[in-house]
């Protein structure tokens, strides 16, 4: 059931994602080109996924607010295609294609990313029936978690630390910008569209935390054990820039029990939920088990 309500909310998030891509008109056609070539390029689609199971958590409807959560893929293709970049990550390959400015030119590649960032903001003002001050709250949820204590700023702690050996600490701040941020973002802004009260909005925020730092441990020992075919993308990318992973700053196994660990703080936070969160604890879990 898990697995068959994640493909269906995947392919409901593709239509619809090409449907709103397409209702801005671009000056250029080559721009939005770039823009469909990164965006349609497959992947997990979790955080317009979190988003939709945070509202069905607290008995809201997810699908309602899937405008709001393409924005939110918007946002994390814009960044991967800015992390490619030869100043970024310097990476060839993305969802097992070639990355954007292999592509498009290094130049239409930054435009592009520029180009979905900004497009999000415009497709959030575009969902329906949902009141003006809860839109303006998830805006500065969303803008935050994009912006220079997010994502942005995460990004700026990564490229000063590579090469140079950084402790469990600033690492941890660092994936919870660049990384975590959005997926807090995504399951805060999922609950506050569906009126989640405070107490519910602070488990899902824990959950969400806990959730991302899953994730990225689970990043970090999937590019010293992983198979590039499966992910997609180059394994052993951390080593070749010098950077340092849960795993270079303890161990591989270590790091597999700090992921455990984020996984059952995570399932902790959902104690008082009932079966409607019962999606959200089975993604933690499948997090640890995955192979991309």
């Amino acid at each position: 059931m898990f697995k068959k309500l994640w493909r269906q909310r995947v392919e409901l998030v593709e239509a619809d994602l090409i449907r709103e891509l397409h209702r801005t008109k671009s000056l250029d056609e080559k721009l939005l080109q770039a823009m469909e070539y990164s965006l349609m390029a497959g992947g997990k689609r979790l955080r317009p996924i979190l988003l939709m199971a945070a509202a069905d958590a607290v008995n809201g409807s997810g699908e309602k607010f899937i405008t709001v959560a393409d924005a939110l893929e918007m946002i994390h293709t814009y960044s991967l295609i800015h992390d490619d970049l030869p100043a970024m990550d310097d990476d060839d390959y993305r969802r097992g294609k070639l990355t954007n400015h292999k592509v498009f030119g290094e130049a239409m590649a930054i435009l592009a990313g520029d180009a979905l960032l900004t497009l999000a903001f415009e497709v959030v003002l575009r969902q329906r029936d949902v009141a003006p001050e809860i839109l303006l709250t998830v805006l500065r949820e969303i803008g935050t978690a994009a912006g220079m204590s997010g994502m942005v700023g995460g990004q700026v702690i990564d490229l000063r630390s590579e090469g140079v050996k950084i402790d469990l600490t600033t690492l941890k701040r660092m994936h919870m910008g660049k990384t975590g941020a959005l997926f807090k973002a995504a399951i805060r802004s999922g609950a506050i569209l569906a009126c989640a009260s405070e107490k519910n909005l602070d488990a899902l925020t824990r959950y969400a935390e806990n959730f991302g730092l899953a994730f990225q441990i689970t990043d970090d020992i999937l590019d010293v054990t992983g198979n590039a075919a499966i992910l997609g993308k180059a394994i052993g990318s951390d080593a070749k820039n010098f950077k340092s992973t849960y795993v270079t700053l303890t161990s591989l196994d270590e790091a597999k029990n700090y992921a455990q660990a984020a996984v059952n703080e995570a399932l902790l936070a959902l104690k008082n939920f009932g079966t409607e969160a019962d999606f959200l604890r089975e993604l933690v879990q499948y997090l640890i088990t995955r192979e991309k």
